[in-house]
């Protein structure tokens, strides 16, 4: 059995992040887990960081493995794991409609789910009228995260019963940004992981023996972001980033074009 935090933001990669990947490793490491998912905010910039110091030999057993949580222009955010070593560019320029990210994602070999679907409205699939209006959508994603520390348990019991009724396997993972809530979800794996591959593979056959974790509580915080300025203002924000990096991502989508491959 291998224990995994499937949602782990990093100082080195997401700017609303308190906690670098060696500290994640040694809290992580000292609540019996074996490995953490790197998803910051449409970069791979904290994996990368990671690589670069030359510190992942001392690691130990203890895997590091990279994905993403990307932004989408229509359906919030999904937690993206691509093969080994593949960092798409496209990846890390965020806007992109969600039916592209499926795509893309699926053509090379990739999986991808909503992260907490349920949770906050301005970032969360099924407050989105694209899913709304196509629900069918949700059946081309590979997962569900069906708990997330950050939510409310009401929205992850939501979570659980889309999974189900879509008959996806479920992850959990803490969306830690900082020290208190990490390690507080976790997806147990009934089989050995040591790479990217290994994990889309495990999650392709299902070879998920458990998954779960504590809430942190509904905090003020939380409820600020649940506001209705909060959740348009996000929204309005998130629209306005999409729109100033849609020339560079038309560009790196031509480029994936061009290549032949997608």
């Amino acid at each position: 059995m291998m224990k995994f935090d499937m949602h782990c933001h990093t100082k080195g990669g997401s700017i609303d992040s308190s906690v670098s990947v060696e500290r994640y490793i040694e809290l992580l490491s000292a609540q019996g887990f074996d490995g953490m998912l790197i998803t910051d905010h449409d970069s791979y910039k904290g994996y990368r960081k990671w690589l670069k110091s030359g510190k992942e030999s001392k690691g130990g057993d203890f895997r590091v493995l990279a994905g993403i949580e990307y932004d989408t222009k229509d359906a919030g955010h999904f937690l993206v794991i691509m093969p080994d070593h593949l960092h798409l560019k496209i990846l890390q320029v965020r806007g992109m409609p969600v039916d592209l990210l499926i795509h893309i994602v699926h053509t090379f070999g990739g999986i991808l789910g909503p992260a907490h679907p349920f949770g906050n409205r301005s970032s969360s699939a099924m407050f989105f009228k694209k899913l709304k209006q196509h629900p069918e959508i949700l059946h081309k994603v590979d997962f569900i995260e069906g708990f997330n520390t950050c939510e409310k348990k009401e929205s992850n019991y939501a979570a659980s019963e889309l999974a189900e009724k879509l008959k996806k396997p479920c992850l959990g993972g803490s969306d830690a940004h900082d020290e208190a809530y990490v390690g507080m979800a976790y997806t147990l794996f009934d089989c050995d992981i040591t790479s990217n591959n290994d994990l889309i593979k495990a999650i392709r056959e299902g070879r998920i023996a458990q998954w779960g974790g504590r809430v942190r509580g509904y905090t003020r915080k939380a409820k600020m972001k649940d506001s209705f300025y909060s959740v348009w203002g996000f929204k309005a924000y998130n629209r306005g980033l999409g729109v100033l990096f849609a020339p560079y991502r038309k560009y790196r989508i031509k480029k994936l074009k061009t290549s032949g491959v997608f």
